[in-house]
């Protein structure tokens, strides 16, 4: 899923050599940093966080396949 995520991600910035995707991973869940250049934050998130949700409803979708729960956090 990492590497889906950093797909997804890679299309939306100016600088995608940039990004940088950290999994850190429980029992029952998984949580995904994605750290990107401060200038290309707002494409990921999106107008009124629109397209931070959809990122993260993929993921959600694709982490019930493995019974998992999994979240997606932008971090400065």
């Amino acid at each position: 899923m990492k590497e889906m995520i950093e797909h997804i991600v890679r299309a939306l910035v100016d600088h995608p050599d940039q990004i940088k995707v950290t999994e850190l991973a429980g029992e029952r869940t998984l949580t995904y940093e994605v750290k990107v250049m401060q200038g290309d934050q707002g494409k990921v998130i999106g107008r009124q966080g629109n397209t931070i949700d959809a990122i993260r409803a993929i993921v959600r979708a694709a982490a019930r396949k493995l019974d998992k729960h999994a979240t997606v956090d932008v971090i400065d």
